[in-house]
């Protein structure tokens, strides 16, 4: 096992450290390793076989219908009436344009279920109006970079599907409830942040808006939010999974953007689907390479050893999941969100279940934790996103991202040692026997 590890580490450190793409860097690691444990046409099928078996699954059909739904909503004007939504119950107060921000990529993220797509959609609207009001521009792309993190714990949520698949058939609809309280944490965390920049740099008072205005906004607004509600009220009341959830996204995504909004044309319809595709393709790559990996490591009994050498150092729970989040923090900095849930959940969750930690909770945790990783150099996407809406640099953005890392660190901590805030909403539904 000692050799396989050795080789595994070293070759993808290098293939990475090379720029050549994730997806083919844990692809060629794996192959490299298991030349060294089988004979060499043995390992080439085996690896073959293995990734073609990790994307033949039912439950991910939901990942392309819901990339599908982001996209439209994201083409169909929604961004723009979610701030204006956001503004109403939150910009009238000292730095409410920081309040909507957050609201509004906590809103967008959750119907798009894509950090990137908020980030590119609310920053794109909101960061040029933020700064013509005097609000720092470096601020205001660390604010929307960390804030559109909170659509990945927030339902309907990709990356939550994946963990699902990747810890064995955990419930779906279970894990989209238990996000709801986790990601409303992390938002409100960074609106805590963003109270105490806005006091010392006296940013603006927002002006009151009047109740006329409150309907008005609010009612352009609910078509969009209530996405969510057929989404995941469909699912909890037994209607439909959560796959055949992710169709009736796609057809309730089309109706509001082609026919209710009227902001997606008929003739663009062929490039959001050809985008979607191309997302798919990437996203479905990465799971069949990160399963080839995850068998891989299953067979030479690395998650096994890894268990065994976490529980001989304490049986203390604390500890042991202090040593798992900062793993997985330093993980995420470096690795794609899909790959990283993949490869160390069967690592990290025979661990975590063997000291009697519910593997929804596990995935939450490990959901928020990798999320931090999405806002961090050298490889955090939505940061470069974030950077290139606001026209900055990285080196820029370090100093006020400091204080917003400290909120998100601060929110999964709680999320860690206080399991009610993930277990709460699926007890109260009945998911939790």
């Amino acid at each position: 096992m000692e050799l396989s590890v050795i080789v595994l580490v070293i070759s993808f450190t290098a293939l990475v450290v090379m720029n050549v793409p994730i997806a083919i860097s844990i692809a060629g690691a794996t192959l490299l390793t298991m030349l060294f444990t089988i004979a060499p046409v043995p390992a080439i099928t085996t690896v073959a076989q293995q990734m073609a078996t990790g994307i033949n699954s039912f439950a991910l059909l939901a990942i392309p219908f819901f990339i599908l739904s982001g996209l439209l909503m994201g083409r169909g004007g929604i961004a723009r009436r979610l701030i204006e939504f956001a503004k109403v119950l939150v910009g009238m107060f000292p730095g409410g344009l920081a309040y909507v921000n957050v609201l509004a990529c906590m809103f967008f993220g959750a119907i798009s279920g894509s950090s990137v797509a908020a980030t590119s959609a609310v920053g794109g609207f909101l960061l040029p109006v933020m700064e013509k009001e005097g609000y720092d521009k470096n601020f205001n792309a660390a604010l929307t970079v960390t804030a559109s993190t909170t659509g990945l714990l927030i339902p309907p949520s990709n990356i939550l599907i994946v963990y699902s698949l990747a810890s064995g058939g955990v419930s779906i609809a279970a894990l989209f409830i238990a996000g709801y309280l986790p990601g409303i944490l992390t938002g409100v965390s960074l609106m805590a942040v963003a109270a105490v920049f806005s006091i010392i740099n006296k940013y603006p008072v927002g002006t009151r808006p009047r109740l006329s205005e409150i309907i008005r906004k609010t009612f352009d607004a609910l078509p969009s939010l209530f996405l969510v509600v057929v989404v995941i009220g469909g699912i909890i009341a037994g209607i439909f999974t959560a796959t055949e959830a992710s169709a009736i996204a796609v057809i309730y995504a089309l109706v509001l953007s082609v026919v209710i909004y009227r902001e997606v044309k008929i003739s663009e319809l062929p490039d959001i689907l050809l985008k979607a595709v191309e997302i798919t393709a990437m996203v479905m790559l990465l799971i069949g390479a990160s399963r080839g990996m995850s068998w891989m490591l299953s067979y030479e009994n690395i998650p096994q050893g890894i268990s065994s050498t976490l529980i001989g150092l304490t049986n203390n729970r604390i500890i042991i999941l202090l040593i798992i989040n900062l793993i997985l923090l330093i993980v995420g900095t470096f690795m794609d969100m899909t790959p990283a849930v993949l490869i160390f959940t069967p690592i990290f969750l025979p661990v975590v279940t063997q000291l009697g930690i519910h593997p929804i909770h596990f995935g939450i945790m490990m959901v928020l934790n990798l999320c931090i990783g999405l806002c961090t150099p050298p490889v955090g996407s939505v940061l470069f996103v974030g950077c290139g809406i606001a026209n900055t640099t990285i080196a820029k953005l370090i100093r006020p991202l400091l204080p917003l890392y400290v909120a998100m660190i601060a929110a999964l901590l709680l999320v860690t040692y206080v399991p009610a805030i993930s277990l709460a909403l699926p007890e109260l539904f009945g998911y939790l026997k």
